[in-house]
């Protein structure tokens, strides 16, 4: 069976089983061998559920038999990122306290992949806490990127990421709260979306059963195909519970027949979080292939806020959401941290040792200021349909195990700080916006570099489609070279 079949789409795999081309049960067995031959040094697929694929896959047969195929993924395999809560699964998130934390049914997320007629070969790594932009934790070690071994996939969905880019999965699910869905999408040459906030529900994606949907963060897919997002977004998307009481989900189209009607802003680089010369053409690439196909490009429209503003805003949410469930060892060293700080001190650090005792009232502040800047957009995309920007710096970052005040990302031979480029997440995070990574090929040293797009809140389908469009133009997914490209 040829490896290209490993790298088609989920929906080109679901057509071809339905057709009868192939049995689930083929494709399965195609994707289990594809992982016991390569996954050794990559290390993605990093929990495996490999009998009870080959069961779902059979199941999905026999039902295909009786005429009763069960959604558009159906019997196609897939894995997903450790942290979704899986039957008799472990449900980690990388943290050794949380080893034996085993599920004893699938989360919501997992059981409309099933309803959609998918089934799951295993789950993929994660960092600790989900909280670093690369992938290893004391419980399943280190994964490393298809394109370049010495290289990370990102994270927190970097196993994920890993796992699509080698041919092991068909599609996947991941998180964003800070990049995590677009910057292994990035490191990796996929496509990555991530929603508007709250339209996905995060139940089924928690330690604990009963924990509310947090702030800024959401659930979403990663892909080898635009159209592979849609679909998935679709599935899983959606009220739950006592919401679907009372309201229900209605994603507007793309709302375009052409790019050419588009009004496209471009926001190729900015001094607070600097990209490379490499990143900065690709952006200009995506900018300029809207521009042949008759869109109305800019590269000055920007929101009418203060970047420098915005940022603090996401940071200080964003450290509020990471730092609730930290133990009170935790709290009282940021407290002692804080009571050393200059006050005028608006570093990095700084904010987030701020961030971490940040009161309710303080809380609320940060809100209102978030909701001037969701206004600033607002108005921003009544004007302009989508804006292109850098995802990450640079491509594929080194593995670098060292505490975080260590570490720094080497752009155009500078040494930039460790965390900077989540600037170009955060600025999409803050407001809810949606936003999707498309891959624009392998850069001169032979890693991807992934370009957001990004749209007003609900129009998830209109960036999703673009991407689609501009893949056409521009590549699109290309296997890694040492797996099949």
């Amino acid at each position: 069976m040829s490896d290209d079949l490993a790298f088609r789409p989920a929906t080109k795999l679901a057509g071809l089983v339905r057709g009868g081309a192939i049995s689930s049960v083929e494709l399965t067995r195609h994707f289990i061998e594809r992982i016991e031959r390569f996954d050794g040094d990559i290390n993605a697929v990093v929990v495996r559920t490999f009998e009870r694929a080959l069961d779902d896959a059979a199941a999905a047969d026999a039902a295909l038999a009786r005429g009763e195929a069960s959604g558009p993924l159906h019997g196609v395999p897939l894995t997903i990122k450790e942290s979704y809560v899986m039957q008799d699964t472990p449900a980690t998130w990388g943290i050794e306290s949380q080893r034996h934390n085993v599920a004893d049914a699938d989360g919501l997320a997992v059981r409309r992949f099933r309803v959609a007629g998918a089934h799951f070969l295993g789950k993929t790594n994660v960092p600790v806490d989900l909280a670093d932009v690369q992938s290893y934790n004391p419980i399943y070690g280190t994964t490393s990127n298809p394109w370049n071994l010495e290289r990370t996939p990102g994270g927190s969905s970097g196993g994920s990421a890993a796992a699509l880019a080698a041919g092991f999965s068909a599609l996947e699910a991941g998180t964003d709260i800070g990049g995590s869905i677009r910057t292994p999408a990035h490191f990796c040459g996929l496509f990555g979306h991530k929603p508007t906030w709250g339209i996905v529900p995060m139940s089924g994606h928690e330690l604990m059963p009963g924990v509310p949907d947090p702030d800024l963060s959401v659930c979403g897919p990663l892909a080898r195909d635009a159209t592979d997002l849609a679909v998935a977004l679709d599935v899983m998307a959606g009220p739950t519970g006592r919401d679907a009481t009372g309201w229900r989900l209605e994603l507007p189209g793309p709302g375009f027949s052409e790019l050419s009607e588009l009004r496209v802003a471009v926001w190729v680089n900015e001094d607070i979080a600097p990209v490379s010369a490499e990143t900065v053409a690709r952006v200009q690439l995506v900018a300029d292939a809207f521009a042949g196909l008759g869109a109305t490009v800019s590269h000055d429209a920007r929101p009418d806020f203060d970047i420098h503003k915005a940022h603090f805003v996401y940071q200080n949410l964003l450290t509020a959401v990471m730092s609730s469930g930290q133990p009170a060892s935790h709290i009282e060293k940021m407290r002692e941290l804080a009571a050393t700080l200059d006050p005028a001190d608006m570093s990095a650090d700084a904010v987030t040792a701020r961030a971490s005792l940040m009161s309710h009232r303080e809380w609320i502040r940060h809100d209102l200021r978030r909701e001037r800047l969701r206004r600033a957009w607002d108005a921003f995309f009544r004007d302009w349909d989508v804006l292109v920007c850098p995802q990450f710096a640079v491509p594929a970052i080194p593995h670098d195990h060292r505490p975080f005040a260590e570490r720094s990302t080497l752009v155009d031979g500078e040494a930039r700080p460790y965390m900077e480029s989540v600037f170009w997440s955060g600025l999409v995070v803050a407001s809810y916006l949606p936003s999707t990574c498309l891959p624009t090929g392998p850069s001169g040293e032979g890693l991807p570099i992934g370009v957001q797009i990004v749209g007003a809140p609900y129009r998830d389908h209109t960036t999703i489609e673009c991407a689609r469009r501009l893949a056409d133009e521009i590549g699109g997914f290309v296997p890694p070279p040492a797996l099949g490209g």
